[in-house]
């Protein structure tokens, strides 16, 4: 089941930029430390207020935007 339901996204709230759960960790947060290589142990120290389903929820989150973006460009 994806986690997608975590992300969360307010608009006075880190500049309306999803969030975790209403946290004041953005998607990209989480992303981006993935990128540079950070194990989800890593974020889940860093970020104590975290949970494993909240970076599964990111790379969901991400995913389904990736496809969504495609599909408009295949129009």
């Amino acid at each position: 089941m994806s986690e997608v339901h975590r992300v969360t996204i307010e608009p006075g709230k880190r500049g309306g930029r999803p969030t975790i759960r209403g946290l004041r960790i953005t998607v990209y947060d989480v992303l981006s430390l993935l990128a540079e290589g950070a194990s989800e142990a890593q974020i889940l120290e860093d970020f104590p207020e975290l949970e494993p389903e909240d970076i599964r929820a990111c790379l969901s989150w991400a995913a389904d935007r990736e496809h969504s973006t495609a599909t408009i460009l295949a129009l």
